[in-house]
């Protein structure tokens, strides 16, 4: 994680993205519509089964990398901030054979 955290800071100096934490936070949530109208227009709006589209990627990629560099201008450190939420994923979570269906 932090090699993809360095790339993501090196990218943003380099081509003039960083801004301010509103300006992110704003930025992430449109990647996040734009990766949603993804689902909508390859499942027919739900009602076909999701296949990844041509775009997928590209999109899932531009979610990451605005959330990556949020972490950067705010002094999160990624690798810590995901390793805790797993274990707090963990703490909370039941075995799979709790599970109604399994």
């Amino acid at each position: 994680m932090r090699e993809v955290q360095t790339k993501v800071a090196q990218a943003a100096d380099k081509l003039g993205l960083h801004a301010n934490v509103p300006t992110l936070t704003l930025t992430m949530l449109a990647e996040v519509g734009r990766l949603a109208d993804e689902v909508l227009a390859a499942t027919s709006g739900g009602r076909r089964p999701f296949r990844p589209t041509e775009s997928w990627e590209q999109r899932l990629a531009d979610v990451v990398f605005t959330t990556v560099n949020l972490a950067d201008q705010t002094g999160v450190d990624l690798t810590s901030a995901v390793d805790g939420a797993i274990a707090r994923h963990e703490a909370n979570a039941k075995p799979v054979d709790d599970l109604p269906g399994w």
